[in-house]
C-alpha cells in the first residue's frame, strides 16, 4: 500500500493557526508545561507518524509528541520557556508542515472522519473499473488482427477513455508522490505515478506514430487494482475512529445550575466548576462527577461497571459523569470539572490505547522504505544500460517502463486486504462483523481471553429462576404493580405473567426501594425486603448471582421472586473450545463478587476479578501486555470501552452499548458465544494465507524482474504479469472459503486439560 495519504482527506487550506490561537487553546499540564492538540487530516501511515514525531521531538521546546492515527490527532506537550526565551507555539505547526507538507489546524470535536475521501475513492474505483472494462473490449479487436486504420481508431478511443480515469483516479498517487519528492523523500506512490504516466505517454506516442502496440489497457487496469487496495485500506482505518467521538457525544452538552439564591441557569458542561450545585431531572445523565445533596433515584450505572441492575442512590452518595437517572430527580454538588470527570477519563484512556494501537505497521508499509528506491534504481539502470549499450533509447524507455510496471507493488498491496476481505466475508456469513481489517492479524496472535460478565457471558436480561411459594395470583398481583415501572426487574416480572392481571391506580414508585399501591385488600408493596417487609430478613442475593424481589401486603411477605442474569448460549462450549486452541480465559467484571464467582464456577473458569472500574480493566489489559501476552477483550458496556481499546484486539456482541460496539474490532450478531473461537480460528487461517501471499508476491518479483531487465517483457506483457500475480494472490485468499471450522467435539473433549495448562497466564 502507499506510504502517504492523498492530500484531499479533510484538507484544511488557508492560514495556519497563529501563535495567539495556539497559546489560548493550550492547557497547563505541569510546571512550565502546556499541551496542544492539533489535527493533521492527511496522516495515513506509520511513515507519516514517524516523520511528524521526529520533526517535533527535534524542537528544544517539545517535551513529548504523539500521533493518534485513528483520530488524526497530534498531542504535543511543550515547555513555555527554553532557557530565557519564551516558546513560540507556531513553531510546532511549522515543524509539521516542513516535514510533511500536510495542512494542520487546531483539533476540535466533530472532526471529519474521512467520509468525503472514502466517497471519492469509491468513485475513482468505479470510474477506473468502467474505463478498464471498455478499453479491454476495444483491445480484443486489436489483438484479433484489426487493420491499421481500425487499430489506430481504437487506440485513440482508448486514449480518450483512459485520460479522465488517470486524471481523476491517479491524482491520489500523484499528490502523494509529489509531496514526498518535494521534501527529498520517496514512497511507493512514486514508482506507481511514474509507471502510470510513462505507460500512458508512450502509448500515446505509439498511437501518433501508428504503432502496432499501445498499453492503455495495462495502464488503466493497473490503476484499478491499486485503487481497490487503497480504498479497502482507508475504509478499514476509518472505521476505527468512531468510538471516541461517539463517547464524547454521550456526554451532556450542559446542565441546570442552582445558584445560592435558588435561581437556575443553564450552563455548558465545560463551565461547571467544582462546588456548584447541579439539578438532574429524571431521564438525564450526570454531567460531572459529584455527590448527591438531595433527592433519590435509581441510576443506570452500566456506564461505570456494566451491571444491568440499577443502583439506588440518595443524599451523600457519589455519582460519576455519564450515569443516567431512571426514576427520580437529584441535586448534585460537583466535585470535579468536566475535563476531570469520569467520561473524560474514559475518553483519555481510549485515545491512549488507540494511539498505541495505531503504531501497528503492516509489512507492506515497512517495506516501502526499501522497495521504492530499489524499483527506481532498477528502472534507471535498465534505461541507461539499454540506451548506452543497445543504442535504442526508445527500446530502453519501453524496458524501463516494463520494469516499473512489472515491479508495481499491486500484489504486495493486495496481499493483506484481499485476505481480510475474504475472511471478513466468511465471518459475516457466521454473524460476525469485522470493523478493522488489521484486527484479524492481531486476533491470530492472542494467547489470553478476558470476558466481561453482564451482557457478554450473560445476556444482561434478568430471568426468574425461583418462584418459591408464590402462586399464580401472587404473580398476577406482582405483574400488575410492575407494569407501572421501567425497572429491568419489573419488566421481567411483567413479561412472564400469563392471563389477566389486576389493575392498580395511584401506584407510587419510590426510587431505590420499589412500588406501592393501595387496594381493598391492603397496601401492596413490591421491591427490596427492607421496603416491602420493614425488616432486613434473609437476603442472600448480595453474596450470590441472584437478585431478590419481595411482594408484600400490609408488611406481610406474600411471595419471594429470585432473578438471575441469563447465561449466553454455548458459553461453556466456547470456553472449552478456546482452551483447546491453547488460550487462557478469565473474567473481568464490575459486578458484585458473589455474582461473578457463581458464574465463573458454572463455566469452569478459575481466574476472575470483580468490582473493577473501567480504568482497572484497561490497566489489567496493559499489565498483561507488558508481560508479553496478547489479550483479547470480549465486552459489551460503555465501561468496557477503555479495555476494548487497550487490549491487543477486542470483540463485542451486537447487544452492546454503542460505544462498546464502536471501540471493538469485531461485533458478533448472534447470541451464541461460539463466535469468539470461530473468529480466532478464521483469523489464524487468514494470517497463514497473508504470509503465503507475501511469499508469492516476493517470489513473483524474483522471477519477473530479471525477465523485464533482460528486455523480454513489453509493457503489455509486464501489465499482464503484474495482473497475473494479483490474480494468484486473490485466488490463494479465496482458499479461505474452502476451509472448515475445527470440530467442536474435539475442543470439548480436550478443553479441561488445555484449560489447566493455560489458566495460569491470566493472573
Amino acid at each position: 500500500m502507499s506510504c502517504c495519504a492523498p492530500g484531499t482527506e479533510g484538507s484544511i487550506t488557508g492560514q495556519l493557526p497563529s501563535s495567539e490561537e495556539l497559546a489560548l487553546s493550550s492547557r497547563i499540564v505541569g510546571p512550565g508545561l502546556r499541551q496542544t492538540e492539533l489535527s493533521v487530516p492527511q496522516v495515513h501511515c506509520g511513515t507519516c507518524i514517524t516523520a511528524i514525531e521526529t520533526s517535533l521531538k527535534a524542537l528544544p521546546a517539545v517535551e513529548r509528541a504523539r500521533v493518534n492515527l485513528s483520530t488524526k490527532r497530534v498531542s504535543i506537550i511543550w515547555k513555555e520557556m527554553v532557557g530565557n526565551e519564551p516558546t513560540d507555539p507556531s513553531s510546532l505547526v511549522k515543524a509539521i508542515a516542513d516535514a510533511t507538507g500536510y495542512d494542520t489546524h487546531l483539533f476540535s470535536d466533530g472532526e471529519d472522519s474521512g467520509e468525503a475521501l472514502q466517497r471519492e475513492l469509491i468513485r475513482a474505483v468505479a470510474l477506473s473499473g468502467f474505463a478498464a472494462a471498455n478499453i479491454m473490449l476495444l483491445s480484443v479487436s486489436v489483438w484479433s488482427g484489426a487493420d491499421a486504420s481500425t487499430r489506430d481508431l481504437f487506440h485513440w478511443i482508448s486514449a480518450m477513455i483512459a485520460a479522465p480515469a488517470l486524471i481523476y483516479g491517479g491524482r491520489f498517487f500523484y499528490q502523494s508522490a509529489w509531496r514526498a519528492l518535494r521534501r527529498g523523500r520517496t514512497n511507493m506512490d512514486v514508482p506507481i505515478a511514474l509507471a502510470i504516466t510513462l505507460s500512458y505517454a508512450v502509448s500515446v506516442w505509439e498511437t501518433i506514430h501508428h504503432g502496432q502496440h499501445a498499453w492503455f489497457d495495462a495502464t488503466v487496469s493497473l490503476l484499478f487494482f491499486l485503487l481497490i487496495g487503497r480504498t479497502l485500506d482507508h475504509i478499514m482505518r476509518d472505521r476505527a475512529r468512531s468510538a471516541i467521538s461517539g463517547l464524547a457525544r454521550l456526554s451532556p452538552r450542559g446542565a441546570m445550575i442552582i445558584g445560592k439564591d435558588g435561581s437556575r441557569e443553564y450552563r455548558a458542561v465545560e463551565d461547571i466548576a467544582p462546588g456548584e450545585r447541579v439539578a438532574i431531572a429524571m431521564g438525564e445523565r450526570v454531567p460531572v462527577d459529584g455527590v448527591v445533596e438531595s433527592g433519590a433515584s435509581d441510576m443506570d450505572v452500566s456506564i461505570v461497571n456494566g451491571e444491568s441492575a440499577p443502583r439506588a442512590v440518595r443524599a451523600g452518595d457519589a455519582l460519576q459523569a455519564g450515569m443516567l437517572s431512571l426514576t427520580g430527580s437529584l441535586v448534585l454538588v460537583a466535585t470535579a470539572s468536566a475535563r476531570q470527570s469520569f467520561l473524560s477519563e474514559i475518553i483519555a484512556l481510549m485515545e491512549a490505547a488507540e494511539g498505541g494501537r495505531a503504531r501497528y505497521r503492516r509489512i507492506a508499509d515497512r517495506a516501502a522504505q526499501v522497495y521504492s528506491p530499489a524499483v527506481h534504481l532498477l528502472a534507471l539502470l535498465a534505461f541507461l544500460g539499454w540506451g548506452f549499450f543497445g543504442g535504442d533509447w526508445k527500446q530502453a524507455m519501453l524496458i524501463a517502463i516494463a520494469v516499473l510496471i512489472i515491479t508495481c507493488p499491486c500484489a504486495l498491496g493486495l496481499a493483506v486486504p484481499v485476505v481480510q476481505v475474504v475472511a471478513a466475508g466468511r465471518l459475516f456469513k457466521n454473524g460476525i462483523m469485522v470493523k478493522d481489517g488489521s484486527a484479524m492479524e492481531r486476533l491470530a496472535e492472542v494467547d489470553t481471553v478476558a470476558f466481561d460478565k453482564t451482557g457478554t457471558l450473560t445476556l444482561g436480561k434478568p430471568k426468574l429462576v425461583n418462584l418459591g411459594s408464590a402462586t399464580a395470583a401472587h404473580l398476577a398481583v406482582a405483574a400488575g404493580l410492575a407494569a407501572h415501572s421501567r425497572h429491568p426487574l419489573s419488566k421481567a416480572l411483567t413479561g412472564i405473567a400469563s392471563g389477566p392481571v389486576p389493575v392498580f391506580y395511584d401506584v407510587v414508585e419510590i426510587p431505590g426501594q420499589g412500588l406501592e399501591a393501595r387496594s381493598p385488600q391492603g397496601l401492596y408493596r413490591l421491591g427490596n425486603r427492607r421496603f416491602a417487609c420493614g425488616d432486613s430478613g434473609v437476603d442472600t442475593s448480595a453474596a450470590s448471582s441472584t437478585l431478590e424481589v419481595i411482594l408484600s401486603c400490609d408488611g406481610k411477605e406474600l411471595a419471594r421472586f429470585l432473578f438471575e442474569d441469563e447465561l449466553r448460549p454455548d458459553s461453556r462450549a466456547a470456553i472449552d473450545e478456546l482452551a483447546a486452541q491453547g488460550l487462557s480465559s478469565g473474567i473481568l467484571s464490575g459486578d458484585r463478587q458473589g455474582s461473578v464467582s457463581s458464574l465463573a464456577s458454572r463455566l469452569g473458569i478459575t481466574r476472575w476479578a470483580a468490582e473493577l472500574a473501567p480504568k482497572a480493566k484497561a490497566e489489567f489489559c496493559v499489565s498483561l501486555a507488558e508481560q508479553g501476552h496478547k489479550v483479547l477483550m470480549v465486552g459489551d458496556g460503555i465501561n468496557d470501552a477503555p479495555a476494548l481499546a487497550a487490549a491487543h484486539v477486542s470483540i463485542a456482541p451486537a447487544t452492546a452499548a454503542d460505544i462498546g460496539r464502536q471501540a471493538a474490532d469485531f461485533v458478533f450478531m448472534h447470541e451464541s458465544l461460539e463466535a469468539v473461537p470461530l473468529a480466532i480460528d478464521v483469523s489464524r487461517q487468514a494470517g497463514r494465507l497473508i504470509r503465503q501471499n507475501f511469499a508469492l508476491a516476493i517470489g513473483y518479483n524474483i522471477i519477473a524482474v530479471p525477465i523485464a531487465l533482460a528486455g523480454y517483457a513489453t509493457p503489455l506483457i509486464a501489465a499482464i504479469a503484474m495482473s497475473t500475480s494479483s490474480i494468484i494472490v486473490i485466488a490463494n485468499a479465496l482458499r479461505l472459503n474452502r476451509t472448515g471450522h475445527p470440530n467442536r467435539h474435539i475442543a470439548t473433549a480436550t478443553g479441561h486439560d488445555a484449560r489447566q495448562t493455560g489458566e495460569a497466564r491470566l493472573a
